[in-house]
């Protein structure tokens, strides 16, 4: 059930890393709503977050906590708004959203497009911030 998140850990795709393990990998999603727009998904292929083990489940939520506080730091936002859809790339993944009200969540937007010095810019940021 190889995906476009497959082919992102597997560096077949270029994409602006957050955070790299053997097992997680976070990078800023191609498509923002917002300015800083995180995805964190596990290496491991798996389609529906829910069909996760309980301890990786559980690792890709405390690891999204931690890119999240990280990203709180750099990013000048109310919060992180999170979500979970599941539905528009078959590989499970959190997205981490800086808002700030309800709508700046909304996935029917249009969305943002940056150069590729700004999104390495936001990223070499959240990067130093999880140090």
């Amino acid at each position: 059930m190889s995906s476009i998140f497959t082919k992102i850990v597997n560096n077949e795709i270029p994409s602006f890393k957050v955070y790299e393990d053997d097992s997680f990998l976070a990078f800023l999603d191609a498509f923002p709503l917002a300015f800083g727009h995180v995805l964190v998904i596990p290496k491991n292929d798996t389609d529906y977050i829910f069909d996760l083990e309980s301890e990786e489940y559980l690792s890709l939520w405390s690891l999204s906590k931690k890119i999240a506080k990280a990203m709180d730091k750099v990013i000048i936002c109310q919060r992180i708004g999170v979500a979970v859809i599941g539905l528009e790339v078959p590989h499970a993944h959190i997205h981490l959203v800086p808002i700030n009200g309800v709508s700046d969540i909304n996935f029917e937007k249009p969305k943002i497009e940056f150069s590729n010095d700004k999104m390495q810019e936001i990223a070499n940021k959240i990067k130093l911030a999880l140090s």
